[in-house]
């Protein structure tokens, strides 16, 4: 067994020499690639493998799997193996190793953080702009549109007014993959946009005839935007600085905390399958039950004999 673990140490010690002089990693690199390889090494020592030719990817994905049992998170346990895939691949080319042992190990997904969503009462605070100029005018009725349609802040930020059905009350959005949906656009959104349609005609033209541009007919991008939500939402008093994907969460919360219905939900953001739109949503299980109990014909309990 020590000769096994010596072998390794060897190694580990032969990669970072390298790592060292040949590559001219930092120190604060190499320190870091010297703990997670002095890991992997303790543990490979208490599995009492026998030396760099016995290890493969069945070895790598119990090693995974331990230190996530022992509580480090999946981007840790993701720079682990990320230390290892170098090491490794250092040694098939010094010719020390035939396989990859790492080749399809994966670290456990990381959990994407949701944005906590608005409640009614904030949401209405932030739209609650108050006219006092042209910019006021545009951001009302961009911030009504967030919260009235769930848009992506990409998809916003690209649209055109010809995309736009005021009578239909409907916005064609372009999605991800080039997907085009459809999507309601409610009342006091319609009539933020028709008063910004109106102040924007006196303004310079954009080329690509873009809803939402600067004063001076610019389209607006992707960080002017949230830049313009985040303004808002500390001039009207939030207790938070707002990002736009945040009005997208709350609206999603909203209807499902009201409807019930997951699968409206995933048509109107654009969501390719349902499992994203469940990541998405903050809805609890109590409340999915109780519209179980409340829909479903076979979830009513029998008033007879039990």
């Amino acid at each position: 067994m020590p000769e096994a673990a010596g072998s390794l140490a060897l190694a580990i010690e032969d990669f970072l020499s390298h790592a060292r002089d040949e590559l001219g990693l930092s120190e604060a690199s190499l320190d870091a690639y010297g703990r997670d390889l002095a890991q992997f090494q303790a543990w490979s020592k208490g599995q009492e493998l026998d030396g760099l030719d016995s290890l493969n990817s069945g070895h790598l994905r119990a090693y995974a799997a331990t230190r996530h049992r022992q509580g480090l998170s999946p981007r840790s346990i993701q720079r682990q193996l990320s230390a290892l895939r170098r090491f490794f691949k250092f040694l098939r080319r010094e010719g020390r190793i035939d396989g990859d042992p790492v080749e399809g190990v994966r670290a456990p997904r990381i959990r994407r953080r949701l944005p906590r969503p608005l409640d009614v009462d904030q949401v209405l605070a932030l739209l609650s702009i108050p006219d006092e100029g042209d910019l006021a005018t545009r951001d009302r009725a961009m911030l009504e549109l967030f919260y009235t349609s769930g848009l992506r802040v990409s998809e916003l930020a690209q649209l055109s007014w010809e995309r736009l059905d005021p009578h239909e009350a409907l916005v064609r959005v372009m999605g991800k993959g080039r997907k085009e949906r459809l999507v309601p656009v409610g009342r006091p959104a319609l009539e933020a946009l028709e008063q910004w349609r109106r102040t924007q005609a006196g303004l310079p033209k954009t080329e690509l005839d873009r809803i939402f541009t600067s004063l001076k007919g610019k389209a607006l991008g992707v960080r002017a935007i949230q830049k313009r939500v985040a303004y808002w939402s500390d001039r009207q008093g939030l207790d938070q600085r707002v990002h736009p994907h945040q009005l997208r969460h709350s609206f999603a919360s909203h209807i499902l905390e009201s409807s019930g219905d997951l699968r409206a939900v995933q048509e109107l953001l654009g969501h390719a399958n349902l499992s994203t739109t469940q990541i998405y949503t903050h809805l609890d299980f109590q409340h999915l039950a109780r519209v179980y109990d409340e829909t479903h014909p076979r979830a009513k309990k029998s008033k007879g004999n039990g």
